[in-house]
This record gives structure tokens, C-alpha cells and sequence, in this order.
């Protein structure tokens, strides 16, 4: 017998042992990389699950803190600042000292582990109402009134990027040069992102007032409740500034506002949170850190909620 013949590989034998190879090298690369991205893509979702917790009452949910280790009653809020709050002392425009203040607390609040959102309104520079009262036609007058919320909102905006707090303008009313319009799930990835997001332009509809918006906003973008930022430190039976026997209230039902015609926010805001158990709470704008103050639950407040007093 004559010595063996060794059959030197063709070139597809040797083709494919370079591809079997090739493989092996690839799945050795992606394996941990697939891993890797399947574990945030779990954290970030434990992160929005955690982000929609109701409270540490009955949520299942570790209590919430901030860096203080200050318990949150609220983890995630609505804002409403009126035109008026943003004019300050002054008889018209944006006071951006007020707003300075105001973008102050917004930040703290941040910084301290909450998600804010803001609806402003446009009282200060055009206020719909006393347009159709002058004569102007309503429609007209209170789309009037919405691009002026969109003037205050790019203000606060502005001044909240002083704090380093970032923030985004979502209009109803679509001007994409301007801002960014009002998508729902755009609005939720923002918040759940940490950026302010300031809605503006209303609901994008006449008749509709701003507090509406912000009851509106709020049940759609999942806040725990609405911070109502008025010149004084709660709901009063009458303005106490004219009336000095005026009497406050700590805690109202939705039904009691309704019925004793407290001029806090408008009747359709209220019936809103009624119907989604959305409490409101109504402080002094005036005070610095009351909104830090509001979301740990010591804040010298009105509180109107579905109990009552």
C-alpha cells in the first residue's frame, strides 16, 4: 500500500470555515451587547412604572424622596401660573424677576426628585374675556388670548434655562417655528425625561380658560394634582383683600367649591377634577419654596380634593 494522499481543502471547504470563524467572532460581540441593551431597555421601563406610582399609600412602591430625605406626597405635579402671577407689582407684560422667583422653586422642586409640568395663562398681556366684552367677537378675542400664553410660556421657559432646569413648550395650536406642538406622547416622554414641560395656547379652542388646560393636561399627562399659584394662601369665603372677616379654608370638596361659588377656578376645571379625583391645591405664589413645600405635603395651603373637609 502506497502512501496516504492528504486532499487539500477547495476553496469553498475553506470559504466556509472562514464564515463558521467570522461567526463565532460576531455572536462573541453581539451576545453582551444584546444584553446589554435588553437591561436598560428593563430599567428604563422600571423606571416610567415607578414614575406613574400614586404615592407611597397603597402603591406598593417604596415612599418617595428627595435629595433631602424629605418624603414626597406627590411625585409627579401640574403648575398653573396665571398671566397675572407673571406681571408681578407692574400694570402689563412679563416681570421676569416674579418669573426668576417662580423658576427658582420650579428648579428646587426639580432638583428635590419631582416632575413638573406648567400651564400659564396670557391675562397679562390679553385676556379673551375683556376682549369680547369690548365688543371683539369671543372666538377671535380668546385665540387672542392663547397666542399670549405662548409669549409667557417661551418667557419661562427662558428664565428656567438660567436655573439649568431644561424645558420644552408644547403649543396647541401648532407654530413648529416657535415650539414644538401638543403631542400626548411626546408631553409623556419629556416629563418622564426631567424636562419642565410648559403647554401653552390653552386647549387650542375659544371658550376654554386656561385653568380648564391645566386640569386637562394634568389627567392626561398622569399628575397627582394641580398647584393653583394665587396671590394669596388659600381658598377665603371672599377676596380678603376687601374683606378682612373672610374665611379660609384648610380642605373643600369639589362639591363644596361648586356650591358656595369660591371663586378659585372655574367651574368646568373643577368639575374635571371632580370626575378623575384629581385634587387641587391652592397656595401663595408670593412665598419662595412653596412649591417643594406643596409636594412634601407642610405647605400652608387649600387643599380640595373628593373628602372635603
Amino acid at each position: 500500500m502506497g502512501p496516504r494522499r492528504v486532499l487539500k481543502p477547495d476553496w469553498t471547504t475553506r470559504l466556509g470555515a472562514g464564515c463558521e470563524r467570522a461567526a463565532r467572532v460576531f455572536l462573541c460581540v453581539i451576545n453582551p451587547l444584546r444584553f446589554f441593551v435588553e437591561l436598560r431597555g428593563f430599567s428604563r421601563a422600571l423606571g416610567r412604572i415607578e414614575t406613574r406610582a400614586r404615592g407611597p399609600a397603597g402603591s406598593g412602591w417604596p415612599e418617595m424622596r428627595d435629595r433631602y430625605g424629605m418624603t414626597l406626597q406627590y411625585k409627579r405635579l401640574m403648575l398653573k401660573l396665571s398671566g397675572e402671577a407673571l406681571m408681578g407689582s407692574s400694570g402689563y407684560g412679563f416681570d421676569v424677576s416674579v418669573a426668576s422667583r417662580l423658576a427658582d422653586d420650579v428648579h428646587e422642586a426639580v432638583e428635590g426628585g419631582a416632575q413638573i409640568a406648567v400651564t400659564v395663562g396670557g391675562g397679562n398681556i390679553f385676556r379673551g374675556l375683556a376682549g369680547a366684552a369690548s365688543g371683539m367677537d369671543r372666538a377671535t378675542a380668546d385665540y387672542m388670548g392663547m397666542l399670549a400664553t405662548v409669549m409667557n410660556a417661551l418667557a419661562f421657559a427662558n428664565v428656567l434655562g438660567r436655573t439649568g432646569t431644561p424645558s420644552r413648550v408644547l403649543s396647541a395650536i401648532p407654530m413648529p417655528t416657535v415650539c414644538e406642538s401638543y403631542v400626548r406622547p411626546k408631553a409623556l416622554h419629556h416629563i418622564s425625561e426631567g424636562r419642565v414641560v410648559i403647554f401653552a395656547a390653552g386647549t387650542g379652542n375659544p371658550y376654554f380658560t386656561t385653568d380648564t388646560t391645566a386640569a386637562l393636561r394634568a389627567i392626561e399627562t398622569d399628575c397627582e394634582a394641580v398647584v393653583k399659584a394665587t396671590q394669596v394662601d388659600g381658598v377665603y369665603s371672599a377676596d380678603p383683600k376687601t374683606n378682612p372677616d373672610a374665611e379660609r379654608y384648610d380642605r373643600l370638596s369639589y362639591s363644596e367649591v361648586l356650591a358656595r361659588d369660591l371663586k378659585v377656578m372655574d367651574g368646568a376645571a373643577i368639575a374635571l377634577a371632580r370626575e378623575n379625583n384629581l385634587p387641587v391645591v391652592v397656595c401663595s405664589i408670593k412665598e419662595p419654596g412653596n412649591l417643594l413645600k406643596v409636594l412634601r405635603g407642610d405647605a400652608h395651603a387649600t387643599v380640595i380634593s373628593p373628602e372635603g373637609a
